[in-house]
């Protein structure tokens, strides 16, 4: 499509909205787009940017009704945000397959209940497994409970499936059992078909999405490594995973969706099997290079890059300014754009954001 000329009035703010950060974070601009926000990020998705996404162009879906929110503790819908009992809503309990989770208040999280795992090897799965009957869910209860909330919205939600594929195995069977299965060769070829029968269940899922609130884009949660190295190597991964991801991501494609991937740890040594495996974006955490990524894969994924950092309360509005326009050279690119990253997000300051939009609507459309 063609890029749209920058207009000067697009610098006149439309709204503000609190800016999601400690107290006392500014609220955040939203500019007189030439197009929805929405359409901002399917356009970049599809590498044609209209400007440099900074996080405000997507929210999270992640709706009440589907058992893993409430599990793991996490829901966002138009009913409000959980992320703990506080909300009156208890959280933890049983996921999609009847598994225990644990809300833990410090982490802000929830984790499988220790101690009794479903599988004491891969092999078992299939008689020790229940899939979800997913029709028993309340999809057009749910549906309806967040209609208005979704036609109103000029951000494209992302459906936020958590307990991907490695982290399903190690729902399970605790890390210690996934970890052995996944190197296992006694193991490999249970786990194989596993991960292919979650493939067909989360492709239900996806139809189920699509059919009542018609939507068609996904986060999904996969996390694969520590701080310090993935859990598994990028062969086993490849060999493993990778082909039931594939189909995952070949089916929201085919829906004309986008499929973003969510992978905690040191893991951008398997950015090439996130690429096999068809994800359109991934943004790591701060121990990944995710400039050298951005170099070296973003174009063939979009990455989530995090800006160099600076301390926002001693670096002056001009510095700030040159800080963003340096980030429009060297990461908007047309055909290769970016994301910012969520763990960079500490330089989005008001003036860093509004140099940010101003520059890279002009280097992408002119003037």
């Amino acid at each position: 499509m063609a890029v749209p000329q920058f207009d000067p009035g697009e610098m006149n703010p439309i709204r503000e909205q609190p800016a999601f950060g400690p107290p006392g974070t500014p609220p955040t601009k939203i500019w007189r787009t030439p197009v929805p926000l929405k359409d901002g990020y399917i356009a970049a998705m599809k590498r044609e940017p209209l400007w440099q996404l900074s996080g405000i162009e997507t929210g999270m879906f992640s709706p009440r009704f589907y058992p893993d929110n409430i599990a793991r503790g996490l829901v966002v819908d138009g009913e409000g945000f959980v992320m703990s009992d506080q909300a009156g809503i208890p959280v933890g309990g049983k996921d999609i397959f009847g598994v225990e989770w644990v809300f833990v208040s410090s982490a802000g999280g929830s984790m499988v209940k220790p101690g009794n795992p479903l599988l004491a090897s891969a092999n078992e799965w299939k008689s020790k497994v229940k899939f979800p009957d997913i029709n028993k869910w309340d999809w057009e209860g749910s549906a309806k409970k967040n209609e208005a909330y979704l036609r109103n919205l000029d951000t494209l939600p992302l459906i936020w499936l958590q307990n991907g594929f490695f982290e399903r195995l190690v729902s399970f069977m605790d890390f210690e059992g996934a970890a052995m299965a996944i190197i296992d060769e006694e193991q490999q070829d249970a786990v194989k078909d596993l991960m292919q029968a979650l493939a067909d269940l989360y492709i239900s899922i996806i139809d189920n999405f699509r059919k009542y609130f018609g939507l068609t884009s996904y986060t999904i949660h996969d996390d694969w490594g520590s701080q310090m190295a993935p859990f598994f190597s990028p062969a086993a991964g490849r060999e493993l995973i990778v082909p039931a991801m594939r189909r995952v991501t070949d089916h929201i494609h085919s829906l004309g969706g986008i499929a973003d991937f969510h992978s905690c740890g040191h893991v951008d040594m398997c950015i090439p099997n996130m690429i096999a495996a068809g994800w359109d974006s991934w943004s790591g955490m701060a121990m990944n290079d995710t400039q050298g990524a951005y170099e070296k894969y973003g174009d063939k994924i979009i990455i989530g890059v995090i800006p160099d950092q600076w301390d926002p309360a001693s670096t002056p509005e001009e510095k700030q300014r040159e800080e963003a326009r340096k980030f429009v050279d060297k990461f908007c690119r047309p055909g290769k754009p970016c994301l910012i990253n969520y763990y960079g997000s500490t330089v989005l300051t008001p003036a860093f954001r509004e140099e940010l939009y101003r520059c890279s609507r002009i280097k992408l459309g002119g003037t």
